[in-house]
């Protein structure tokens, strides 16, 4: 093969690369996520994003069933929910692991005990949208689906190695913090 049809396969690989690489959008932080409708697993019908319109926070979770990185995670996000629901914030779990089937992610919640509401993204097309390329990987909405986080849950898939303030737990505290100090604002110019 000589050079110059090496350099024109390189080329159009390039190429397909980057226009491939560009139908993957990502939500940054301050972008407005978008809305889906996605099939729930272990209940019947569909979850919409808009239904946690009237929640403080919804957090989106990219989960999986066999990533033994997420599954490091399974009673971290439970508690995570556990510990911030009464605050009104939302969570949902999504699969879009083609090679999980719905039932496997059925026995895989009732398993660990989830108590958040978790769909299946067959085809990837949400988690495309949202530029999603790992389990566990997190987006925090607010109330008008703005995202204010997006990254991991914590720094660490070994628990006990896991510093305490950190990442999505510190997010939501300071988030909280926030909102206290509005609300002593809002009275004080209501005084």
């Amino acid at each position: 093969m000589n050079s110059g049809t090496t350099t024109a396969i390189l080329a159009t690989f390039s190429l397909l690369c980057t226009v491939a690489s560009a139908d993957i959008a990502t939500v940054g932080v301050g972008a407005t996520a978008p809305d889906f409708t996605l099939p729930s697993i272990g209940q019947s019908g569909d979850v919409t994003l808009s239904e946690f319109a009237d929640s403080n926070l919804t957090v989106v979770m990219w989960i999986a069933t066999r990533c033994p990185v997420s599954n490091d995670y399974n009673e971290r996000m439970e508690a995570l929910a556990d510990d911030y629901r009464d605050k009104g914030v939302a969570f949902v779990g999504v699969n879009a692991n083609k090679t999980e089937s719905t039932e496997e992610c059925v026995q895989h919640a009732q398993i660990h005990g989830f108590s958040f509401a978790v769909v299946k993204d067959d085809g990837n097309r949400v988690a495309d949208q949202y530029g999603a390329r790992v389990t566990p990987e997190v987006f925090v909405l607010d109330s008008k689906r703005v995202v204010k986080y997006h990254g991991r849950i914590d720094d660490s898939r070994e628990i006990s190695r896991v510093r305490p303030t950190i990442f999505v737990r510190l997010w939501m505290r300071s988030w909280r913090a926030t909102i206290r100090l509005d609300q002593r604002l809002v009275r004080l110019d209501a005084v």
